[in-house]
């Protein structure tokens, strides 16, 4: 890469574009580009290192081609601690913990990386742009604390998913009250969006369930639409939310078919290449929240700025894993930046780029990803037009493990969901006074109920013939919950009926029973 570093005065991106993936390593998506990328860190480098699962074997580095990881590795704070102690040499051994009936092919998966050329969006992608190679997710852990810190640069102390009986009382992960980005794009009256496909993670953000910023939530069809207007009227800083839910699953958690993530990361691409105005001003910026538990070779660095006080469960100076990131604009050059980047690294750009206030110390430290711009002195001509994947990619090999898939995310957000239905059903039972301690009550039931349930699914509950439809019920009913949220917000607000969000894309969505 180029020494030169675009500053805030002579940068020409106008429009930012996150998009925010989940669940895998480094090592794993693009450590195969160091075929391409002369000194990249990445599989070559790895190829003297091992795992041994404790029970006399021992695992290297390896090509996979397997689409469908059968088996959801742990990544958990806990877990992540033992895999990348004695320099990454427990990954395996945590997996074995974790599933100890799991196959040797299995546990080989764990430290498996796919072959260049086999995903046909990011390796295109990594090939043509700017590949970080010591971006590391901001602490050893799970995905919420991870996303927290994308979005607001600490994630107040937390480094846990909701689970079991504790996710019985919400308000230790529905009170991230801390300041956003939007906030401060807010203050600064930069314009954003956030376009998601079933329901917004990053409504667990509280600022973001204000009215005025949920009137910025557009379903991700939206944004087909938004990218091929003026170029003048797109966001300037944008997140995009993969789908959670359901068997058109896309957020490249397995076991989905990680081929459904990368249909989005190639459309979310070619809807900005498309649009020549907007593609000429606009950086693409495609991360991965963390590494899901999958082995990569790098030692997370322990130099890191703890972002507050918060520091009680973890003192928050050990980054994550090396988690995918690549920088896609026409101003990026093909090759690699090795600056140490996490997280706070975007948040960083954004701030100095817009002369935006900080947001935390470990922001306020951090390296800006500005360095990696810069090399060109205009607009890059000869990056791809198009990216394909084939609709046979798209077809999983193996069905009933996307139907029955089921994994902490998901089971926090549907927490979550039911901790705002329950919030709304509370403000509507204040309005008939009679009724609110019943109301309470009965939903406080509800959610014990909720949460049992999740509970018995992940232990089983597949065995049910009623399994599918309670499974739709509930993703449903999250689904519902940013509706209910946004339709109240608005009504408080006009005193009028809403046209929530989701009318933006003149589509319509059942309500699911409660």
């Amino acid at each position: 890469m180029s020494d030169v570093q675009h500053s805030a005065q002579n940068d020409p991106i106008e429009h930012v574009v996150l998009l925010l993936m989940e669940n895998h390593s480094f090592d794993q998506m693009l450590g195969c580009l160091d075929a391409v990328h002369d000194g990249l860190d990445g599989v070559r480098n790895a190829a003297t290192k091992s795992n041994a699962d404790g029970q006399g074997h021992t695992f290297h580095p390896r090509a996979t081609r397997e689409r469908q990881m059968k088996h959801d590795p742990n990544h958990e704070h806990e877990a992540v601690m033992e895999q990348i102690a004695a320099d990454n040499s427990g990954f395996v051994r945590r997996f074995v913990k974790d599933y100890p009936k799991s196959s040797l092919a299995a546990r080989q998966d764990v430290m498996g990386y796919y072959p260049l050329g086999f995903l046909p969006a990011l390796h295109t992608l990594g090939k043509q742009f700017t590949v970080c190679d010591r971006w590391f997710s901001s602490l050893p852990g799970p995905t919420w604390p991870n996303r927290f810190f994308a979005l607001t640069g600490t994630s107040m102390g937390q480094v846990a998913m909701p689970s079991g009986l504790d996710a019985l009382n919400p308000h230790w992960y529905a009170e991230q009250s801390q300041d956003t980005i939007f906030d401060r794009l807010n203050a600064a009256q930069k314009t954003w969006k956030v376009y998601f496909y079933d329901f917004p993670a990053s409504l667990l953000l509280k600022n973001q369930r204000h009215a005025a910023n949920l009137a910025n939530y557009h379903l991700f069809e939206t944004f087909f639409h938004d990218a091929a207007g003026p170029a003048d009227a797109f966001p300037q800083f944008v997140l995009i939310e993969p789908k959670y839910f359901g068997e058109a699953q896309n957020d490249d958690h397995p076991p989905h078919n990680i081929m459904k993530a990368e249909k989005l990361i190639a459309d979310t691409y070619n809807a900005l290449r498309s649009n020549q105005a907007l593609w000429e001003r606009t950086l693409l910026v495609i991360l991965y929240d963390e590494h899901g538990g999958f082995y990569d070779h790098v030692s997370p660095p322990s130099n890191a700025t703890a972002p507050d006080d918060h520091t009680a469960s973890f003192d928050f100076t050990r980054l994550g894993v090396r988690v995918p990131a690549i920088l896609v604009s026409p101003w990026c050059k093909a090759g690699v930046c090795h600056t140490q980047f996490d997280h706070c690294s975007l948040l960083k750009y954004l701030c100095d780029k817009w002369k935006l206030a900080p947001l935390g110390l470990r922001t306020q430290k951090a390296s800006s990803v500005g360095e990696a711009m810069g090399g060109t002195d205009v607009a890059r001509t000869d990056t791809p037009a198009f990216i394909r994947v084939s609709n046979q990619l798209l077809i999983a090999e193996h069905v009933e493990l996307e139907r029955k898939s089921s994994n902490g995310n998901q089971h926090g957000l549907h927490y979550f969901a039911d901790y705002l239905h329950e919030e709304l059903d509370r403000l509507s039972a204040n309005a008939v006074a009679s009724a609110a301690q019943l109301a309470n009550a009965g939903n406080a039931w509800v959610r014990f109920k909720s949460t049992l349930g999740s509970l018995m699914t992940s232990f089983g509950q597949w065995l049910s013939k009623d399994f599918y439809a309670a499974r739709d019920q509930r993703d449903a009913r999250t689904s519902d919950a940013f509706t209910r949220l946004s339709q109240s917000s608005v009504r408080k607000t006009t005193g009028a009926p809403s046209k929530d969000a989701r009318a933006n894309t003149d589509q319509t969505r059942p309500v699911s029973p409660k």
